[in-house]
């Protein structure tokens, strides 16, 4: 069981997060999952930006500045995180689970490869 030390906080990831790991299911070309450390960097660096938040990040997007994070108080959602952007306009999306944040995730990737095959 992975788990996330913030000051005051534990956050322990949904089991999902556990079984993508266990699977190597970690790169998805445009999407990758961050490893401890950069997580624990970037938490801290949102919690600068967006100060009312706890946003626990576990996967980036190549392409821009989005990144994917669980919050504390909002269970196993996922919230899409458009980085680097005035506070109250960060937020992107929300996804009812990791699965499908997944998904998601997946599609992209496709479609991000069927593009790059036409071209």
């Amino acid at each position: 069981m992975k788990k996330f030390y913030i000051e005051e906080d534990v956050f322990i990831y949904p089991e999902a997060y556990n079984k993508l790991i266990e699977l190597n299911l970690v790169d998805f070309d445009v999407w990758y999952l961050i490893e401890s450390g950069q997580a624990t960097r970037r938490y801290h660096d949102l919690k600068e930006r967006y100060p009312n938040r706890k946003l626990i990040p576990f996967a980036r997007r190549d392409d821009n500045d989005d990144i994917a994070c669980f919050e504390i108080g909002k269970e196993n959602r996922v919230q899409l995180i458009h980085d680097f952007t005035t506070e109250g306009f960060e937020q992107r999306g929300e996804f009812e689970d990791l699965w499908e944040w997944v998904e998601s995730a997946v599609k992209t990737m496709v479609e991000y490869n069927r593009e790059e095959e036409i071209v």
